[in-house]
């Protein structure tokens, strides 16, 4: 049977990019076009003469060539989150399996709480206790459950791609890092112990609250009236649902949809336009990146630390 066109593509990328790494490439070399602007530059060019993006290191760059593998996304960095966070439930559970949990129908709602301890979940105590500031993004990438991760997730595809075209890669990766991490910071210091991606998924939904506010006409008025109907369930979920045992921690929602907010105000509502621009964006974006693998770094390190004693 013959494979979907997507795929195709994808095959015939990773193909060249393989036999480029054994010399195998005889294709002549052609002008390059800036990952960042769109300009047209030459061959043998490192750097954008329209917009002064690197061509070789820089979050346009990168981002492109992630697209590339997956089949020219327009949101590469919401397929990355993605992918981050599936591998992350993978951990979980095989993490709680080893010591005897996330078995049966658990793993739809719980994967043992030590586990997801030792793997970064939010927890005031050992942030503000012993310095471990890194939960405050670990714990955005860990959930409690299938039906966590899955209403999570869903949340990210529906609006991760559409706010990553409007600012750009590297500013919609800081948006969510820094919302999702603020929305951890402020639920430890109320003393929860939480995990999950919804308090960066709030972040993406203030902002988005932000921009319908900075726009007229009825369309945005009516999408502003559904994300605020959307927000009052979630929350009065929370409320609610907190002697059912759904744990939902409003205090990272409100965390979260705040900091969005305020970033969807202080953000110009396009892409960065001048070279100016896309060195703040490409700052900002290398930041957050490096926040994330300097955080599951420390994560490994003190994995095998005791637990605490509650």
């Amino acid at each position: 049977m013959a494979l979907p066109y997507q795929w195709q593509v994808r095959i015939e990328r990773w193909k060249n990019a393989v036999s480029g790494l054994f010399g195998g490439g005889n294709e002549p070399p052609r002008p390059k076009m800036c990952p960042s602007c769109g300009s047209l530059v030459g061959i043998n060019t490192t750097r954008c003469h329209q917009c002064g993006t690197s061509l070789t290191f820089s979050m346009a760059a990168l981002t492109k060539r992630i697209s590339g593998y997956f089949g020219d996304t327009e949101a590469p960095v919401t397929t990355v989150l993605l992918i981050m966070n599936v591998l992350m439930f993978g951990v979980s559970w095989v993490a709680a399996s080893s010591n005897g949990g996330g078995g049966g129908l658990s793993i739809l709602w719980s994967l043992g709480g030590a586990s997801q301890y030792r793997l970064g979940s939010s927890y005031g105590p050992a942030i503000f206790g012993h310095d471990e500031y890194y939960r405050l993004i670990t714990a955005m990438f860990l959930h409690g459950g299938l039906l966590h991760i899955g209403f999570n997730m869903m949340g990210l595809m529906q609006f991760g791609p559409a706010l990553e075209e409007l600012y750009g890669s590297a500013r919609y990766l800081f948006l969510y890092v820094f919302t999702g991490a603020f929305g951890f910071l402020f639920s430890s210091f109320m003393g929860n112990l939480s995990l999950g991606a919804s308090g960066a998924l709030l972040g993406l939904i203030g902002a988005m609250l932000a921009v319908t506010s900075k726009r007229g006409g009825s369309y945005m008025k009516e999408m502003r009236a559904r994300l605020i109907t959307s927000v009052v369930i979630l929350f009065a979920l929370g409320f609610g649902g907190m002697g059912l045992g759904a744990g939902m921690d409003n205090s990272a929602h409100f965390a979260g949809l705040a900091s969005g907010f305020g970033l969807g105000k202080l953000f110009a509502d396009r892409q960065p336009m001048n070279a100016r621009e896309h060195q703040v964006a490409n700052v900002l974006g290398w930041l957050s990146a490096l926040a994330v693998v300097g955080s599951f770094v420390l994560m490994i390190m003190h994995y095998h630390d005791p637990l605490p004693v509650r």
